[in-house]
């Protein structure tokens, strides 16, 4: 066992009310912070970790007083789980663009992940959780991709976090996104419904793509203005798949600029000398109610000087 590391003995917890609902996986990243996140769903698929004496999915929802077995495990130690640089922290800090008692919206900066994993030990949950200690429920509501800016939802207890899922799932949390896209998009209005499934290459890289026997998933969009050579939309997602603006728009034919995984290399690389370094993809506005106070929250994040600067090149060019 490393110095960095003390060896936990076998813990049994007992599920209260504020982790009622909530997966079991979900719970675990939290309850063993700091442990890579192959290794707690290896845990889980393994039968290491049960509930009530028995094996459970990792998309099993914990229940009020189910008790949960954590088996012994190597936990990084305090000193070697490192604080985000004052920088990052001061970043996020000033992308707060609306707080309430019971929920966060940021303007997420392009480049940084909203969590932590995959080599990547600071994402904005980290963050945040770094900047507010005292703020003991604090959950990502949805993700944005590592790239993409613009707003993002956390909830401050487990009643908001719940109430906002089941908006999401009920498709009641009105999303819109800027997205630059190659050619010349023809329809002013366009819905695009297309099955998508997720994927993992030889490196392993996760990508989707579209398959007749996918996850359904649907986008609206619609053209904001159009270039030379480029057009920008706004896209409204009806349903929230992983990369699903990306795809959708890949596969007919447009694919967003800058974006390394479906969009044209050789594109990219032009437009990186014009100043474009990024995924030009922002979500720029989130409206919804919320039922527990019957208050309506609306937040817009304007695009960021880096993008604002890259469309007047275009206008201008």
């Amino acid at each position: 066992m490393s110095e960095n590391t003390t060896r936990q003995p076998v813990r049994l917890l007992t599920v209260d009310s504020g982790h009622a609902g909530q997966r079991i996986d979900n719970f675990l990243m939290t309850t063993l912070r700091g442990v890579p996140k192959s290794r707690v769903y290896r845990l889980l698929r393994t039968g290491q970790v049960r509930v009530n004496k028995g094996r459970i999915k990792p998309t099993y929802r914990l229940q009020l007083d189910d008790i949960v077995r954590i088996p012994p495990v190597s936990m990084p130690t305090e000193e070697t789980l490192n604080e985000p640089s004052k920088g990052l922290c001061e970043a996020i800090r000033q992308s707060i663009i609306y707080e309430d008692e019971d929920l966060i919206i940021l303007d997420k900066p392009s480049g940084i992940a909203v969590h932590g994993g995959s080599g990547i030990q600071h994402g904005v949950i980290e963050i945040m959780r770094t900047i507010r200690p005292g703020e003991k429920g604090l959950e990502l509501v949805h993700r944005l991709d590592r790239q993409t800016s613009g707003c993002l939802l956390l909830a401050k207890n487990r009643t908001a976090l719940l109430e906002l899922h089941e908006l999401l799932r009920e498709n009641m949390v009105d999303k819109r996104y800027y997205a630059l896209v190659q050619g010349y998009w023809r329809e002013d209005e366009r819905k695009v419904e297309l099955p998508i499934s997720k994927e993992r290459s030889e490196s392993g890289i996760r990508t989707v793509r579209v398959c007749r026997d996918g996850q359904a998933s649907t986008t609206h969009f619609r053209v904001v203005r159009h270039f030379a050579n480029m057009t920008l939309l706004e896209a409204k997602p009806l349903t929230g798949r992983m990369h699903q603006i990306r795809v959708h728009t890949a596969h007919t034919g447009h694919p967003i600029v800058g974006d390394e995984l479906y969009g044209s290399r050789t594109l990219n690389r032009q437009l990186k000398k014009l100043g474009l370094k990024r995924l030009f993809l922002h979500a720029h506005t989130l409206n919804f109610m919320l039922p527990g106070k019957m208050k309506k929250i609306s937040a817009s994040a304007p695009l960021s000087s880096e993008l604002e600067a890259f469309l007047s090149k275009l206008e201008n060019g």
